[in-house]
């Protein structure tokens, strides 16, 4: 569980309650063409219980849930299909109700993609620092860092901050994370605002926060412009917010950060007046961030191929991303799949797989009273089969 402060509550309650999101149809529907399992999640909001919330796209945690809706993610559920349902087309759906992004900051990102090749004047401290050679690295870094170099001064920081090699001091981190950003050293700025937001090491300071925020996106720093647009998102709620956070979104997306490409994917879905360009990459947007290891993205990405939704149908690529999401632990994959067993929707039909899947699902909280109507159907070895493969995938 993680935690944030209460200062970030606010905020994120007060976004909670103004923006706007996606919405899909809460109902099975049958018909001849195919089958809506559950609504595509907007984004997701992270457990507040992280108090680092700031730096990056948090990752969702377990709630409990009402099978009649979905809570943008991985813990609530959406009326589930009915045992023998026939694979129909649900309706297009296209109102928004409020998308939470700001909620997303938490988590590490995966790694920014290979920096070009550096044809300058190597730097000595940092090619120490690259080698392990951490004492020597402050030796080269030290003298630069008091003479005024923001790029000394923000490898001082980073040595301090992690203790690599010399006592952990969070407090000097902090004064030489200050200097360098006053500099104008991008990825310091970045490093100082989160100081300024969490007010530990310094005195919390919104405005100078933002500011640095700000400079360090405009300068080109990927994790800044994911939390600058979070923070327009958070003080302009609504359609002005996001609109707003577009174009920072849009840079951090193509920078590999795959909260930034979710989001993307999530904005180009919702707004209404997003050029047609645009809105026909929202799926290949979702559809980066799920290669990079997010797995509400990986849930969204099968709810969207299973549903027909920003593209064709695809039961078969569906069924396989929400099978990866539900073996990282996502509980509302874990129930989709189920339903994907029961009607075999991408896969061949499998009781036992499917009881398996609800029983895991059914233990982190999520209620569906028709998953446990087919469950109670089941004889008594299947579901003792089901437990069994439950209880192993809950080792592993």
């Amino acid at each position: 569980m993680r935690s944030i402060s209460p200062t970030h509550r606010l905020i994120l309650a007060a976004l909670a309650g103004a923006c706007l999101s996606l919405a899909h149809p809460a109902v099975a529907q049958d018909s001849e063409d195919g089958l809506e399992i559950g609504d595509a999640p907007a984004i997701m909001p992270a457990d507040p219980s992280d108090a680092g919330a700031i730096e990056r796209g948090a990752r969702p945690s377990s709630s409990t849930g009402d099978a009649n809706r979905l809570d943008r993610g991985d813990r609530d559920a959406t009326p589930p299909v009915t045992k023998g349902a026939k694979p129909t087309k649900g309706d297009k759906p296209d109102d928004l109700q409020g998308i939470n992004i700001y909620l997303r900051m938490g988590a590490p990102l995966p790694d920014l993609p290979p920096e070009k090749p550096f044809e300058g004047k190597p730097d000595e401290a940092y090619g120490a620092f690259q080698r392990g050679l951490f004492l020597t690295a402050v030796d080269k870094a030290l003298p630069r860092a008091q003479l005024g170099d923001p790029a000394a001064q923000t490898l001082l920081a980073e040595i301090m901050s992690r203790g690599l090699g010399v006592k952990r001091d969070l407090k000097g981190a902090a004064f030489w994370y200050g200097q360098a950003a006053q500099g104008g050293d991008p990825a310091a700025m970045f490093k100082y605002a989160l100081l300024l937001m969490e007010g530990r090491e310094v005195p919390r300071d919104k405005a100078k926060a933002d500011e640095y925020m700000r400079r360090a996106a405009d300068a080109g720093n990927g994790s800044a412009q994911f939390n600058w647009a979070q923070i327009l998102v958070s003080d302009n709620p609504g359609v002005r917010g996001l609109t707003m956070a577009m174009p920072y979104y849009e840079k951090a997306a193509e920078q590999g950060i795959a909260d930034a490409q979710y989001a993307l994917a999530q904005v180009y879905s919702a707004l209404k007046d997003v050029p047609p360009e645009k809105k026909a990459r929202a799926r290949e947007w979702m559809l980066r961030a799920a290669r990079a290891g997010f797995d509400t993205a990986q849930l969204d990405m099968g709810l969207w191929l299973v549903n027909g939704y920003n593209g064709p149908r695809d039961y078969e690529a569906g069924y396989r991303w929400l099978s990866i999401a539900a073996r990282r632990g996502n509980v509302v994959a874990q129930n989709r799949l189920a339903h994907l067993y029961i009607n075999a929707l991408g896969t061949a039909p499998n009781p036992v797989e499917a009881a398996k899947w609800y029983v895991l699902s059914r233990r982190a909280g999520l209620t569906d009273p028709a998953l446990e109507d087919f469950y109670l159907g089941l004889n008594e070895e299947q579901q003792k089969q089901a437990i069994d493969l439950a209880n192993r995938f809950r080792r592993t």
